[in-house]
C-alpha cells in the first residue's frame, strides 16, 4: 500500500457543491478529515484563477491545499500557510508552445469572429486567452477556424471548451498545447516525488476527461452529466485505462456520491487504507 498520496481534485461541481444536485450533509467535513492526514498532499486543480480559489477556500471552508494548479493548468502554486509561490519552472515548461507570442497578440487573431467575447482581464494570463461563446454557436466550425489561424502563426495550442451552467454561457480557453490538467498533474507528481500509483484525481466535467481517461487513478463524481460519464468510460477503455476510472454511485458512509462524497467514495475504492487511517473523522 502507498505510504503517501497526492490527492488532486477539481473544484467547481467536484469538491464545491455548486451544481444542481444536493450535497450530503457531512461530506465536506469528512473530506477535510481525510485531507488533514500527514501522508496526504492536497492539490486543487481548477480553471479558476488564484483569487477565486482563495474565495472558494474561504466561502466553502475547504482545507488549505499544499499546491494549486489554476487557470486551466497554466499556473502551479506551492502554498505554505497563506504564502502562494508560483512555479516558474512550470511556465518555462509550457512556454515554447506559444512561440513567444503574447495572449494580446493571439487575441488580435480572432477580433473578427463575432461568436467570441473576451473574458475579463482577471481571467487572462501569459499562457491563457479566454472567451465567452454563446451556447448556440457552431462550435466545430469556430474551433476549426481558430486552429487554422493559430497554426499559421506557429502556435501549438489546445482549445478547451466548457460550460458555465448557472450563466448559460460557453467558456473557451486558448492554452499552450501541453498546458493541460493531465500534464500539470504529471509534472507536479514528478517534481514532488509521487508516482502514478500514489496519485488520485477527482473531476466532473469535459475538461477533466484527459485525466479521467489516463493511467492516473481517477474518480468521476456522481453528479457528473451522463454525457461526461459516457465519454470518460469510452475514452478510458480506448486508452486501456478502464481499471483506473471509478464512477461514484453513492452509498459510501450513507452519502449520495455527489461532490466531496464522490471523492471519498473513490478514495475508499482505490486507497482504502487512507480512509481507515482517518478513523473517527470519517464516521457520521
Amino acid at each position: 500500500m502507498s505510504k503517501h498520496l497526492l490527492l488532486c481534485t477539481d473544484l467547481d461541481r467536484t469538491l464545491l457543491p455548486n451544481g444542481e444536485q444536493p450535497e450530503s450533509a457531512a461530506a465536506r467535513k469528512h473530506f477535510s478529515a481525510l485531507a488533514q492526514l500527514p501522508e496526504i498532499t492536497l492539490a486543487y486543480v481548477t480553471g479558476r484563477h488564484r483569487a477565486l480559489v482563495e474565495d472558494a477556500i474561504y466561502n466553502y471552508r475547504l482545507p488549505q491545499p499544499d499546491y494549486a494548479i489554476t487557470d486551466v493548468g497554466t499556473r502551479i502554486y506551492h502554498i505554505t500557510q497563506d504564502d502562494w509561490q508560483p512555479w516558474p519552472r512550470w511556465e518555462n515548461e509550457i512556454d515554447n508552445d506559444w512561440s513567444g507570442i503574447s495572449w494580446q497578440r493571439l487575441r488580435d487573431l480572432f477580433r473578427d469572429l463575432p461568436e467570441l467575447r473576451l473574458q475579463e482581464t482577471s481571467k487572462q494570463n501569459t499562457h491563457k486567452l479566454s472567451f465567452y461563446v454563446p451556447l448556440d454557436a457552431d462550435r466545430e466550425a469556430l474551433l476549426a477556424v481558430m486552429q487554422i489561424r493559430l497554426a499559421e502563426q506557429g502556435v501549438r495550442a489546445s482549445l478547451t471548451w466548457s460550460i458555465d451552467e448557472p450563466a448559460a454561457i460557453g467558456l473557451l480557453d486558448v492554452l499552450p498545447a501541453c498546458a493541460t490538467k493531465l500534464h500539470a498533474i504529471e509534472f507536479l507528481a514528478t517534481q514532488t516525488g509521487f508516482n502514478v500509483t500514489e496519485t488520485l484525481f477527482a473531476g466532473d466535467s469535459g475538461n477533466d476527461l484527459p485525466v479521467l481517461s489516463s493511467a492516473i487513478p481517477s474518480v468521476l463524481v456522481a453528479n457528473a452529466s451522463a454525457e461526461v460519464r459516457e465519454a470518460a468510460q469510452a475514452q478510458a477503455a480506448t486508452a486501456g485505462h478502464a481499471d483506473a476510472l471509478y464512477i461514484a454511485e453513492g452509498g459510501f458512509l450513507g452519502m449520495n456520491g455527489n461532490y466531496s462524497a464522490g471523492i471519498l467514495e473513490g478514495m475508499a475504492h482505490f486507497y482504502p487504507g487512507f480512509v481507515e487511517r482517518a478513523g473517527d473523522g470519517l464516521r457520521a
